[in-house]
């Protein structure tokens, strides 16, 4: 039944955010910016309407490689979301985490052509950063202006109206390669929904379980999903790089299934209720059973196997620790962990294990804490869980037109959406 707020909202004006991922599919329904909702929750002025969750299947770290699959599980999502919100989506706001997301930062300048800065002149720069970032089969889906430069003069905020004759700017730029983001963004239309903006799910992620005070102080946000871990770095209120480790909490589990010789299902079990990287869990000999390969085709007698939790410890810290590390070499490799790498903020599904905070601020020797999306009045608790960061993530980002697709102004985003519109076109044809 549609509630006096819901009935009020077009077809049309509803926005849908998307986050599809390895082991689940989130999908949020929001009003549009300045709309007069009752939703659940308040950021901005808008209102959570409708959420839904399904069990992903088709993916692979983030790319899709079971198109049929993956498309069930995203109108799973969107069906519940709209039970709930009680209103049809037509379009959605995506993030995207496969595709090898790039991270560039560059310096571009352009000359004043009136010797007075205009928004030509910020236009024609904002061009030429997204040539030089949009090349080589990459789609741009973040384009930021960190700061510009006036005639060699630094720190200028806004250098519109200022007199020069050479304006530069240092840009940030995340791309992702055009196959994978291709196939993405057919599930999508598949399920008859028009993409109207992409995002890096890191970016997303990353301002949802980081503050606003982290992100100008300088933090790193180690989203770690099931398939992959993502990183996002953000210094002066700026993300600066955002990074991917092919590993998630996904070989956690493949782990435990192949050391006891258990099924899938069992492992995830296992580790979802007993593993801990906590200090003292590896004198843990506490005994914990579980279901044998044989139990479930009834080859097993005895149907049970046993194991400590000091055993599962063995099994498990060596994993995590291998990603931390390679979460560790990213950032120095990211040229940027002198400004962004001071704190380190964990979230996603697998950032819940047991005493990882403590354990990888030991490792990483940074101070390091657990990130759930941000608690307001209204919040159901189930949406604070690390497992809502990449989806809670995007409301900032669709309700600031700014933010969408690659940062641009308005006449930028006129120009993505019509990107995206040859982009809905070239898969109609394509396939």
């Amino acid at each position: 039944m549609q509630t006096l707020a819901t009935a009020s909202i077009r077809r049309s004006d509803a926005i849908g955010l998307l986050d599809i991922g390895t082991s689940k599919t989130i999908c949020l329904i929001i009003p549009p910016p300045g709309a007069q909702g009752s939703g659940l929750w308040r950021r901005d002025g808008a209102g959570v309407m409708g959420c839904g969750v399904a069990a992903t299947r088709g993916l692979k770290a983030g790319v899709v490689i079971d198109m049929e699959g993956a498309e069930q599980a995203l109108r799973a999502a969107v069906t519940q979301a709209e039970l709930a919100a009680g209103v049809t989506l037509n379009q959605v706001l995506v993030a995207v985490t496969g595709g090898r997301l790039k991270s560039l930062s560059f310096e571009a300048e352009a000359r004043v052509a009136d010797g007075i800065v205009s928004d030509a002149d910020v236009d024609r720069l904002e061009d030429a950063g997204r040539d030089y970032a949009q090349h080589d089969g990459h789609t741009l889906l973040h384009l930021a202006q960190i700061g510009y430069r006036l005639d060699d003069a630094g720190g200028v905020s806004n250098p519109r109206g200022m007199a020069g004759d050479l304006l530069a700017a240092d840009f940030h730029a995340v791309t992702a390669e055009e196959g994978p983001l291709r196939n993405l963004l057919h599930v999508v239309e598949r399920a008859f929904l028009v993409p109207t903006g992409m995002v890096p799910a890191p970016h997303a992620s990353g301002l949802a379980a980081t503050s606003d005070e982290e992100r100008r102080a300088g933090v790193t946000c180690i989203d770690m999903g099931a398939g992959t871990t993502t990183l996002s770095m953000f210094a002066e209120g700026h993300l600066l790089a955002v990074d991917t480790v092919a590993v998630g909490g996904h070989h956690v589990t493949f782990d435990i299934a192949r050391s006891l010789a258990t099924p899938i299902m069992e492992a995830e079990r296992i580790k979802t209720l007993h593993a801990s990287v906590e200090e003292g869990a590896a004198e843990d000999d506490e005994l914990i059973s579980f279901a044998a390969s044989g139990a479930i085709t009834g080859e097993s007698e005895r149907g049970l196997n046993e194991t400590t939790k000091a055993e599962l410890h063995e099994i498990v810290a060596p994993r995590i620790t291998d990603l931390l590390t390679q979460a560790a070499e990213r950032i120095e490799r990211s040229g940027v962990a002198h400004l962004a790498a001071h704190r380190i903020v964990l979230t996603g599904g697998s950032s819940q294990l047991k005493g990882l905070g403590q354990f990888a601020e030991d490792l990483l020797g940074q101070p390091v804490r657990v990130g759930h999306p941000e608690l307001a009045d209204g919040v159901p608790v189930a949406y604070c869980n690390p497992i809502f960061s990449t989806a809670i993530g995007l409301i900032p980002i669709a309700l600031d037109p700014a933010a969408r697709l690659t940062g641009r102004s308005a006449r930028g985003e006129r120009e993505s959406a019509g990107y995206l519109a040859r982009v809905s076109q070239w898969l109609r044809h394509g396939f």
